[in-house]
């Protein structure tokens, strides 16, 4: 928990939640620690209200459900996106509940997942089971980051067999989408200033790597002309801008890393996205109705390398902190266990 943006969080005993009419409380079994919480805890969102729990990606047991909820039950392990939905709305109406215009997102708009248990709302609509075969941390690294990934990589970003694509960042969201694209038969160029974070891609099977601040002009020669899809998984101005720069006509940015309007506005050049007919596009999470194809194809992946290293909850303020620093201290999605009696 913290109680000022940017101060050490703290680990604090709280009242256990309650669960609303249409929602559950779950038991943390896993949790992984985020570069969208760093944002929380440093003041970039503005949902989050002090005083505040971080933690978004998750993974546990449903241990109380609420009177209206007709499809979840007590013992159920589950996940759920970092996007949680209304069902009601528009967008929901239209399957796009990553958009949904109610939407509430735990650790952001509501407590989060760093504690013991969690309440979620609309239980029907946005929680997940757990297939026996995928163990809680695993469930929890394929949080935001790898179901972000999966959308940006797959849906909004189209990719096809024998494809360029760039990776920019390979934290998280970026080596997932390295382990995501090298599945679809892509060729990835990965990018990032860690030596790292681009041994991880590239044993995950990226075919080139490049280590610099300033890459679209070595990431153009590399795939003869440009990536056909390009991805900032880091989510600062100079990132997103080398992301589109490295694309070759016709190409597809998919922006995955948050833009806060704090941390300034990219210099895209729509003048050649104009004259090189290049797309630009977001991704913001996974519906929950994804889940199940996601699901399917992580069970025909090795993601032994995914996570990084397993963690305490007293340990998370400090891995927190950590993400100060521009280069990722560490490769592979850091998770909090909590033991379960």
């Amino acid at each position: 928990m913290f109680s000022e943006f940017g101060a050490l969080p703290s680990v604090e005993v709280v009242p256990d939640p309650e669960p609303t009419p249409d929602g559950v409380v779950v038991a943390v079994a896993a949790t992984g620690v985020c570069r969208s919480d760093w944002h929380a805890w440093r003041g970039h969102d503005e949902d989050v209200r002090l005083p505040h729990v971080p933690g978004h990606e998750l993974a546990g047991t449903v241990v109380a459900v609420g009177e209206r909820v007709r499809t979840r039950r007590v013992g159920e392990r589950v996940t759920v996106p970092f996007v949680c939905a209304c069902g009601a709305c528009p967008q929901c109406a239209s399957g796009n509940e990553q958009i949904c215009d109610h939407q509430f997102q735990p650790g952001f708009t509501g407590w989060g997942s760093f504690a013991e248990f969690v309440a979620l709302d609309h239980a029907d609509v946005n929680l997940v089971p757990l297939p026996h075969h995928l163990d809680s941390v695993t469930a929890a690294a394929l949080g935001c980051r790898f179901g972000t990934a999966f959308r940006a990589v797959l849906r909004q970003g189209e990719l096809a067999a024998g494809e360029w694509v760039a990776v920019h960042g390979c934290g998280g969201a970026g080596i997932s989408a390295v382990l995501l694209a090298v599945a679809a038969g892509a060729r990835v160029v990965a990018v990032d200033l860690s030596a790292d974070a681009l041994a991880l891609a590239k044993r995950l099977g990226a075919e080139a790597t490049v280590q610099s601040a300033d890459p679209a002009d070595e990431v153009r020669e590399i795939t003869g002309g440009g990536a056909h899809l390009s991805l900032d998984c880091v989510g600062l101005p100079s990132t997103c801008a080398a992301s589109v720069a490295s694309l070759r006509k016709r190409g597809r940015h998919v922006q995955v890393g948050l833009m806060p309007p704090g941390q300034g506005v990219p210099p895209i050049p729509m003048h050649r996205v104009i004259a090189d007919e290049l797309r630009i596009l977001g991704s913001h999470g996974l519906q929950a109705h994804e889940y199940p194809a996601m699901l399917d194809l992580v069970s025909r992946l090795d993601l032994g390398q995914l996570v990084g290293r397993r963690i305490s909850l007293d340990e998370a303020p400090a891995a927190l902190a950590e993400m100060d620093q521009p280069v990722a201290p560490r490769a592979g999605v850091t998770v909090v266990e909590l033991p379960r009696p």
